[in-house]
């Protein structure tokens, strides 16, 4: 599978030295497949309801996700910021920076009762099945359960 590939952090370099030769157009069309790759997660179902678990590393401030439910799409967006005081990363092989990550769901869900976690790095996201009648999209809430 793509994200255990050892050469795949390096495709940021790689895309550096070629850019000139492709261009920007041609490498933006591959980022969201590459992101993609690196915000792992599982959706599990149950009878009326999923379970999303989300696996992103190093969020030292819950401000630094977003998460948004828009009928069956589920949208998180943040920064993975992986900085040790007084040490300088000589090799990178965690993906850190921005990401964005929508998820299909199977049904609509309810904006009601949606609850988020984060802990030991996962976020984790309990969705209820409904149809709403409007098409907005809800911020939730993320609680920290380390603290």
């Amino acid at each position: 599978m793509l994200n255990n590939h050892p050469y795949l952090k390096d495709f940021a370099n790689w895309k550096d030295q070629f850019q000139g030769f492709f261009g920007d157009d041609f490498w933006k069309n591959f980022d969201g497949m590459f992101q993609n790759q690196l915000t792992q997660y599982n959706l599990y179902q149950g009878e009326n309801e999923l379970l999303c678990v989300v696996n992103i590393p190093g969020i030292n401030k819950l401000d630094d996700i977003d998460l948004f439910v828009n009928q069956h799409v589920l949208e998180i967006e943040g920064k993975i910021n992986l900085n040790y005081k007084g040490f300088k990363l000589i090799q990178e092989g965690i993906f850190q920076g921005n990401f964005k990550r929508n998820i299909e769901l199977p049904y609509i869900v309810r904006d009601d009762r949606i609850e988020a976690s984060y802990q030991q790095g996962l976020l984790i996201i309990h969705l209820h099945k409904q149809f709403p009648a409007d098409g907005k999209k809800n911020k939730v809430a993320i609680k920290s359960v380390d603290e």
